[in-house]
C-alpha cells in the first residue's frame, strides 16, 4: 500500500491550510483528494476528489463519503462558531490526519519479516497466529506482498496462519492483509490413507515424497520400520497416480515411469529418519503406525498424527507413542514432534538413517544439529539423499555412525547400520526435530549439494525469521 500526503499551513496573516494525498492499494485501487482553505481574506473553501475503484470497494468508499462530508459540512460551521481562531484551524488539521489515517489504516494488517540469518530465505513458510486475523476479517481475506502480488496462504488445525515468505540475508519484508476474496491456490503439500495399500500413508510437497506404514501391513508379518522415500522431479502431485497405476494398471513405482520412483529401501531399520527409545545402547523399534489423523491436507502444509502400539522398556509398561509430522511447501523435511506417554524416567532417545553398503559417505555435526547420508548412487536411477536436523533445543550427545555385527546385518535385510543422533527424551515433552530426503536428478546433483543443503537448513532453524503483525 502506497500513501503519499503533504500539507502546507501558514497563520497569523493569509491563514492559509493546504492539503493532498494520493493512496494505492494493492490491487490497484486509486483515491485521490486535495483541499485548500483560505480564510480571514477570501473565506473561500474548495475540494476535489477523484475515486477509481477496479473491485467496488464499498467499505472504502464509506469511509471517504464520511470524511467528505465532515469538510463539507461539519468542519466549516465548527469554525464560523469558533470565530474562526488559529487553535480551530489547527484542530481543523489534526482531525484531517486523524481522519486520513483511520480511513487507510484500519482495513488492513501488516506483517513485518526480519532475517538476521547470513542466507536468503526463498519462498520459507512462516507463521501467526491465526485469531488477529480472523477477528477482523472473518473466514475472506487477500494476503499480498510489498509489491502487491497476491499470497497463497493456508489456515492450520493449530489456529495458525501460514503463508511463504522471501526475505533477503540481512533484511527483511513486509506483507499486507486486508478484507477480499483470495485467489484459488494450487495445492502443493498433501498426502492420503491408502487402506487399499495395506493402511500406507503416503504425502508430498513440490519437491519430495514420503510414505509410512500401517496396522494392515503389520498384521501381514512384514517388518518395515521406518519413514521410506518416494524420490521425484516435478513439482505436480504425483503420488496418488503412482499407487492407482501400481493397484489398478499393474504399472510399478518402482520403477521410473517419467516423474521418478520408489527405490528406497526400509525393511526392519529406522529408515530416513525415524526416531526410537534407546535405553542401553539398544534401539526400540517401532512397529508400523496403530491410528492416525490427518491434521492438515494443504495447500501449503500437510500434517498426519499418529499414535503406536503400547510398548514397554525397562519397568516402563504401556509406553504409547505419538508423532505430529508436518511437510510444508518447497521443503525437503518434514517437520516432526515426538511425545511417549507413560513414560516415567528420562531415557535416551536416537534418530537415525539406515546405512547400506557400499556408501559410508556421511556429514555430521552435533554441534550444528544435523546428520545427512549419501546412498549409494544406482546406474539408473541416481543418487538418494537423507538427513536429519535438529533445533538448539535438542542438545545431541553423539551424532556418528553405529555398525551392525554380520549377525545383525542379516536380520537387518543387510544394512549395515545406522547414521544416529542421540539426545535425551523427558517425559511430558515433545522431541522435534526434522527429517527428509533428496535426490540427484532433482535440485541436488552431488552429495556435496545435499550436504551444504543441509548445514544451511539446520542454520536456518538456528536462526529462524522474526515475524511480527501490526
Amino acid at each position: 500500500n502506497k500513501f503519499s500526503w503533504s500539507s502546507t499551513y501558514v497563520d497569523g496573516v493569509g491563514n492559509k491550510f493546504s492539503w493532498s494525498s494520493i493512496y494505492v492499494d494493492g490491487v490497484g485501487n486509486k483515491f485521490s483528494w486535495s483541499s485548500i482553505y483560505v480564510d480571514e481574506v477570501e473565506n473561500k473553501f474548495m475540494r476535489s476528489s477523484t475515486y477509481m475503484d477496479e473491485i467496488k470497494n464499498n467499505l472504502l468508499s464509506f469511509y471517504i463519503s464520511i470524511l467528505l462530508f465532515t469538510f463539507v459540512r461539519v468542519l466549516p460551521t465548527i469554525s464560523l462558531n469558533m470565530k474562526k481562531t488559529a487553535i480551530m484551524k489547527k484542530a481543523m488539521g489534526f482531525l484531517i490526519v486523524f481522519f486520513l489515517f483511520s480511513c487507510t489504516g484500519s482495513n488492513q494488517l501488516t506483517v513485518k519479516i526480519e532475517n538476521n540469518s547470513a542466507i536468503d530465505r526463498v519462498s520459507e513458510v512462516v507463521e501467526i497466529a491465526l485469531n488477529p486475523v480472523s477477528s477482523r476479517f472473518g473466514d475472506s481475506f487477500i494476503l499480498t506482498d510489498e509489491e502487491g502480488q497476491e499470497i497463497a496462504w493456508q489456515k492450520t488445525y493449530d489456529d495458525k496462519l501460514i503463508f511463504p515468505a522471501t526475505v533477503r540475508a540481512g533484511g527483511q519484508a513486509v506483507y499486507h492483509i486486508k478484507a477480499g476474496m483470495p485467489m484459488t491456490f494450487r495445492t502443493i503439500a498433501s498426502g492420503k490413507h491408502y487402506p487399499e495399500r495395506v493402511d500406507d500413508i503416503a504425502w508430498e510437497n513440490d519437491r519430495i515424497a514420503f510414505r509410512t506404514y500401517g496396522p494392515a501391513l503389520q498384521a501381514t508379518g512384514e517388518r518395515a520400520f521406518g519413514y521410506d522415500i518416494w524420490v521425484k522431479r516435478v513439482a505436480e502431485p504425483v503420488v496418488a497416480e503412482r499407487y492407482r497405476k501400481e493397484l489398478e494398471d499393474g504399472v510399478s513405482y518402482h520403477r521410473d515411469n517419467g516423474n521418478g520412483l520408489d527405490y528406497y529401501s526400509v525393511g526392519p531399520t529406522l529408515g530416513a529418519g525415524t526416531t526410537a527409545l534407546y535405553p542401553n545402547d539398544s534401539i526400540v523399534y517401532p512397529y508400523c503406525y496403530n491410528t492416525y489423523e490427518l491434521l492438515d491436507n494443504g495447500p501449503l502444509r500437510f500434517t498426519v498424527k499418529l499414535v503406536y502400539h503400547p510398548l514397554e522398556v525397562g519397568e516402563n509398561r504401556d509406553i504409547v507413542e505419538t508423532r505430529l509430522i508436518s511437510l510444508d511447501a518447497g521443503s525437503q523435511l518434514n517437520r516432526v514432534m515426538v511425545s511417549y506417554a507413560n513414560l516415567r524416567e528420562e531415557m535416551p532417545i536416537a534418530t537415525g538413517i539406515v546405512m547400506r553398503a557400499p556408501s559410508e559417505e556421511y556429514a555430521a555435526d552435533k554441534n550444528a544439529g544435523y546428520i545427512a547420508y549419501a546412498e549409494s548412487a544406482h546406474p539408473a536411477n541416481g543418487q538418494t539423499f537423507v538427513a536429519t536436523v535438529f533445533p538448539s533445543s535438542v542438545k545431541l550427545i553423539e551424532a556418528e555412525p553405529v555398525f551392525f555385527s554380520e549377525t545383525e546385518r542379516k536380520e537387518r535385510g543387510g544394512a549395515t547400520g545406522h547414521l544416529l543422533a542421540v539426545s535425551s527424551y523427558t517425559p511430558g515433552e515433545q522431541y522435534t526435530y526434522y527429517f527428509g530426503g533428496g535426490w540427484s536428478k532433482w535440485g541436488f546433483e552431488t552429495s556435496k549439494d545435499w550436504f551444504a543443503y543441509v548445514a544451511d537448513y539446520a542454520q536456518r532453524q538456528a536462526q529462524p525469521l522474526t515475524v511480527t503483525v501490526r
